[in-house]
């Protein structure tokens, strides 16, 4: 086992390291997709929901990969500055950002979903520029040891993976689900990946796997 996640298991769910910040953050998460529901914008609120859920199976399967190798996870999350480390690669900080990133990507989707950039689609052309751009920061992250990268196919110096694996996944879901034609195929298609999670979640937990 690695130090860092060793030094990561030491602080998964401690409840003993919340910090009051959290209930404020929370109340931001919450009024973002409020604003949503009152505009009757679901393209956006069941859009961002999904680019969440997508984060969520993302980090149980990276947990899953640190329980069945006993090394490492693909990535990981100290956990010592977070108030609540989830998952050994998701403290409460990134879920709420993720809760909220993924509206922001929506509201910048152009409305005609046939407009094309550079000749191709804009859809794809804004989840790989914005897949880009995450895995930026990501790298930023990971050089002031906010997250850890421990295998050698997953790092700075071979972005690939983490751009097509680690977010490409997330706006094109998210993409597809805005551009659903019905609320009621979008409410089914988000419960769905969140009902997943859920079960995922509750599963791995209880056999003490992530």
């Amino acid at each position: 086992m690695t130090d860092a996640a060793s030094t990561a298991l030491q602080h998964l769910r401690d409840v003993h390291a919340f910090q009051w910040y959290v209930i404020p953050l929370l109340l931001i998460v919450l009024y973002v997709y409020a604003t949503e529901v009152e505009r009757r914008n679901w393209n956006v609120f069941f859009a961002g929901l999904a680019f969440w859920g997508m984060d969520w199976f993302n980090e149980i399967w990276n947990a899953l990969v640190f329980h069945f190798t006993g090394r490492a996870p693909v990535w990981g999350a100290p956990g010592g500055d977070s108030a609540y480390l989830i998952l050994i690669g998701l403290n409460i900080e990134i879920c709420f950002m993720f809760a909220v990133f993924g509206v922001v990507a929506a509201k910048l989707l152009p409305a005609d979903k046939s407009l094309r950039v550079l000749g191709l689609p804009n859809r794809w052309v804004l989840a790989g520029a914005g897949a880009a751009a995450a895995v930026g920061v990501e790298v930023a992250l990971n050089q002031v040891g906010a997250l850890t990268w421990e295998w050698s196919w997953w790092r700075a110096g071979m972005p690939l993976l983490i751009w097509l694996i680690g977010y490409m996944p997330f706006f094109l879901v998210s993409y597809w689900v805005h551009d659903l034609p019905k609320v009621k195929s979008k409410a089914i298609a988000v419960g769905s990946l969140l009902t997943l999670d859920a079960v995922a979640l509750v599963v791995f937990i209880s056999l003490e796997w992530i």
